[in-house]
């Protein structure tokens, strides 16, 4: 699809949401971030159920408008309609990248997992948009049993995937390290506790944005 790939992707996980007045708290925080500048952001939940993904991205949906902002679903291919939102992200043990994008259709964005210390085989045909690859250092947000593939393994995987794919550093990357991610290959790197367990996310994203936007 013709969209515009930012290089900094926030990743929402539903940790960081209070269980007190969470529908306040995500109302001023999707406002705060499209004002902020945000152009593509991953709403993941992996233990709400059904209601509660869907209230939550009513919520995100209504504050930041599709004009301004691409939201993605972590895992959800089957609730992409029902909460309004531009794609979903779909990993080992999800929907294959064929499933979901039957399941959601031709123009929305499709993310998956492709390697850590390769690229994996049955990823370079796939009807997807992004690559997401890593970890790339140690995280605490979300499991993984990889071990970090550092900057040589951006470099690694930018040459198996070759110059016009998508790639989506993630894990462990801060505002110092994030330049020299991109300059080893990626294309965007994926910040969640990075820009989410700050006092103000929204002040974070736009230093990120001027340090390496």
């Amino acid at each position: 699809m013709q969209f515009l790939f930012p290089k900094v992707y926030p990743i929402l996980d539903s940790s960081i949401i209070p269980g007190v007045d969470r529908a306040d708290f995500l109302r001023k925080l999707g406002e705060s971030l499209s004002d902020a500048g945000v152009t593509l952001m991953e709403y993941r939940n992996k233990t709400g159920s059904d209601t509660e993904i869907l209230a939550d991205s009513a919520i995100l949906r209504k504050t930041m408008p599709i004009q301004k902002v691409k939201l993605i679903l972590d895992d959800r291919a089957d609730l992409v309609d029902a909460a309004k939102f531009d794609g979903v992200h779909v990993d080992a043990g999800d929907l294959s990248p064929m499933q979901a994008r039957r399941l959601i259709g031709p123009d929305r964005i499709i993310g998956t997992f492709a390697g850590g210390d390769f690229l994996l085989p049955e990823i370079i045909d796939a009807p997807v948009d992004y690559l997401a690859i890593g970890p790339i250092f140690e995280t605490r947000t979300k499991h993984t049993v990889n071990r970090p593939i550092g900057f040589d393994g951006v470099r690694r995987l930018r040459e198996q995937a070759g110059p016009r794919a998508v790639l989506s550093a993630a894990a462990g990357i801060t505002l110092e390290t994030a330049q020299a991610v991109l300059d080893a290959g990626a294309t965007m790197v994926a910040v969640a506790e990075g820009i989410f367990r700050t006092p103000d996310p929204a002040a974070t994203f736009r230093r990120w944005i001027l340090q390496i936007g």
